[in-house]
């Protein structure tokens, strides 16, 4: 069994920490709260996950150096605004670890894919990513689910699979870590638009749309930058559509449900109570495809009614008169 660390003590964190101690793997929490910590250590609890109950081989900390010490693995599991700022605080501590990616999304600041971010940070670290359609709510539960571990480091994919799987989780391998990257941070933009939606009571007609030309336009990102085609199809990418866009246990839904009803960021922002990828993501995305010259609009229209406070209704019907054209 493996000693891992897992760097974030939120609902993702929390699963997955859940899920390897039941496999019988010493894990090590690092959160940045006392309060959250102390939940964790003394009532074997994670306020994010209530159904959840966390095994006694589960230790939580504040302190890096205390969380990675003599760990093989090290699981990022933080906010993907915070993933640069999160190494540069522990990297110091880092020596042989397997660097595996947990967060999904972009960094605004470079446009960067958070592999991009840590292999800039730890350079000679051998890095991974993992991802899928994944809610930490099932996985806490043992609910049968299949990730994909993507890296270029064949040790490393059999590790993570060997560590991770079991009856409850299914891990694929993948060298296209760029594609799992791209999936994960633009499946929630999707998924925030489908929000919007089902807040305005639209139909399911509507919904297939939407996410069938998000699809497209995901796939069109996914090959501009240099990933696999096939990869967006895959769990990574449809996959995690499919789940993000459906469940009201993603928050992206739920804070586009909440615009669609009326509601502004802020007030979205503060009802939901957690971080919110999509709108942390939305703007990167937009940039992305004019950098490569991409006809995004359904990315476009997000843009504009987070960023210039564009109405919904509008943005829907801007895109159902946009020119006509073959689909691709």
């Amino acid at each position: 069994m493996a000693n891992i660390s897992i760097i974030g003590s939120g609902s993702w964190g929390c699963a997955l920490a859940i899920h390897l101690a039941n496999k019988g793997n010493k894990v090590k929490l690092w959160s940045f709260s006392q309060i959250e910590a102390d939940l964790i250590n003394n009532e074997r609890k994670c306020k994010f996950l209530p159904l959840a109950t966390i095994p006694e081989n589960v230790v939580c900390t504040t302190d890096f150096k205390e969380a990675i010490d003599g760990t093989s693995m090290i699981l990022i599991v933080t906010p993907s605004k915070f993933v640069r700022e999160t190494v540069q605080k522990f990297k110091q501590y880092v020596t042989n670890q397997q660097i595996i990616i947990c967060s999904k999304g972009f960094e605004e600041s470079t446009l960067y894919t958070l592999d991009e971010v840590v292999q800039e940070e730890l350079p000679n670290s051998s890095i991974g990513g993992l991802s899928g359609p994944s809610h930490a709510e099932e996985v806490s539960l043992g609910i049968p689910t299949a990730l994909v571990i993507a890296s270029k480091d064949k040790t490393l994919l059999k590790d993570v699979q060997d560590t991770f799987m079991n009856d409850t989780l299914r891990i694929y391998t993948s060298y296209d870590l760029k594609g799992a990257e791209l999936g994960g941070a633009l499946k929630n933009i999707i998924a925030f638009c489908a929000g919007i939606i089902t807040g305005l009571e639209l139909g399911d007609n509507t919904f297939a749309a939407l996410l069938t030309r998000g699809l497209s336009e995901m796939a069109k990102l996914n090959i501009a930058m240099g990933a696999d085609a096939k990869t967006i199809y895959g769990l990574t990418g449809l996959g995690d559509l499919i789940v993000t866009c459906l469940s009201n246990h993603s928050r992206n839904r739920r804070a586009g449900i909440l615009i669609g009803k009326g509601a502004t960021i802020e007030e979205t922002k503060a009802e939901i109570g957690m971080t919110i990828e999509s709108i942390d993501n939305i703007k990167t995305a937009y940039i992305l495809s004019k950098k490569y010259e991409l006809d995004m609009p359904i990315i476009t229209a997000a843009y504009k009614v987070v960023f210039e406070n564009f109405n919904p209704n509008q943005a829907i019907s801007d895109l159902m008169t946009r020119n006509p054209k073959f689909e691709d």
